[in-house]
């Protein structure tokens, strides 16, 4: 093996894939029952991530960045000027075992970009996983892209290697992705995710009538959009997410801050990168969604287009909805209660159990878990003193963000306390 050709693919293939953030390897459960190499069942996949949300476990590549579309907001645009490099299926493979033996990856996760056509590049990709699981006995986890516009067949023999699959969706809106992307259709993205949506499916229908059915992705797909690239709203971003996930059963889907790669007159200029801030919104907005019961009219419409950056959006519908405030903890049902700001899921499923015993106070929910410092405001519970005291929305704002900041000026005052401390000692 060439090593400074392959270390010069790698450099250029990895750096490539920075930008593909749909690579959680959550949910699978494929168990290793033949003493083959990994595991990613349980524990066996030890993932982790960086500051921004990004899993960084697997080995994530490109197995090429050339391509024959001309995307305005892809680094590997087929007019960009960069460096380009393709894998062999072959150094992929031994690439991720080396990497496994060594302890570095868990697994891996392979996009491309698209070389002669879309069925061509998911052979490839297929071909990678395959000889993984069969000739190397690789039980750890895969994460595949899907091509668009890859036939059924391909997406098929896919999800039986593969424990998780996503197609890009790319840019949120069908306007902005005609504006950017010309050459591509939206519906090359849906046919792949309709296809492994009814497989998934099928697979689970059969399980319960046969003993032995080929798994088919465990860890089912997602997909990933790009924020800030195109001009839409954040209502616009997460109305699209609500459809993909009633329509194709998506595990999760991931928010791209557009990061400017080049000059184009149709995209924001260079330096305008989108803050990290505006991701991690669309995030809670997302998990408001999936796990608190909300629906994306009610806190994102016409009145409300964007997401308000000094505040989370589950206090921000919280005051723009006082009428439903305060509630009682010893009698709301759980719906409500996951929507008062600063009681997550645990804190709302102790305060259900720990309810039926006694009637719960100030000390209580304090002991649960739950953040007073914002629920206070929005509850009553066993006491006679409530805060909210016929405040306005403004004026609540106005003291959750003052107290917000004054915890967070004295946590870092403490923190350069025990620095200076620890300067001290050591001095």
């Amino acid at each position: 093996m060439d090593f400074k050709r392959i270390n010069e693919k790698l450099e250029i293939l990895a750096d490539a894939a920075k930008y593909d953030v749909s690579c959680s390897s959550s949910g699978s459960n494929r168990k290793n029952s033949n003493k083959g190499l990994g595991n990613s069942n349980g524990m066996g996949i030890c993932h982790s991530y960086t500051e921004d949300g990004r899993c960084v476990s697997l080995l994530k590549i490109l197995l090429t960045n050339h391509c024959i579309f001309d995307c305005a907001y892809c680094v590997t645009r087929k007019s960009n000027d960069i460096k380009r490099a393709a894998f062999k299926v072959q150094e992929v493979v031994d690439l991720t075992i080396n990497f496994y033996r060594r302890n570095y990856i868990e697994g891996l996760f392979l996009s491309s970009g698209i070389f002669k056509n879309a069925d061509y590049t998911m052979e490839r990709l297929i071909a990678v996983a395959k000889k993984l699981r069969q000739e190397e006995n690789f039980n750890g986890y895969i994460h595949l892209k899907s091509i668009p516009g890859a036939s059924d067949e391909l997406m098929r023999e896919a999800g039986l290697y593969a424990d998780r699959l996503s197609v890009n969706i790319e840019i949120p809106t069908e306007k902005g992705l005609k504006l950017l992307a010309p050459e591509k259709d939206r519906k090359d993205f849906i046919k792949p995710m309709e296809k492994v949506k009814n497989e998934i499916i099928q697979y689970k229908n059969e399980k319960k009538l046969l003993k032995r059915v080929p798994i088919y992705a465990p860890a089912g797909q997602s997909t990933q959009m790009i924020v800030g690239a195109s001009g839409e709203t954040d209502a616009e971003i997460m109305y699209t997410s609500a459809y993909f996930y009633k329509s194709f059963n998506l595990k999760r889907v991931y928010y791209s801050g557009y990061v400017p790669i080049s000059n184009d007159n149709r995209l924001p200029t260079i330096g305008s990168a989108v803050p990290i801030l505006r991701e991690n919104r669309l995030y809670q907005t997302d998990w408001l969604l999936r796990f608190y019961g909300f629906d994306v009219r009610e806190l994102l419409n016409k009145e409300h287009p964007n997401l308000e950056s000094d505040i989370d959006p589950k206090l921000s519908w919280a005051l723009r909805n006082l009428d439903q405030f305060p509630i009682d903890v010893n009698k709301a049902d759980k719906r409500m209660l996951l929507r008062v700001p600063g009681l997550g899921l645990k804190s709302v499923n102790k305060i259900i159990k720990a309810r039926r015993y006694r009637k719960l106070n100030w000390e209580n929910l304090k002991s649960i878990g739950a953040s007073l410092n914002r629920a206070k405001y929005f509850i009553i519970c066993d006491s006679t003193t409530f805060e909210t005291k016929d405040r306005t929305s403004a004026q609540l704002k106005s003291i959750i963000l003052s107290n917000s900041n004054s915890k967070f000026s004295a946590t870092l005052s403490n923190q350069l306390s025990l620095f200076d401390n620890h300067n001290t000692l050591s001095a």
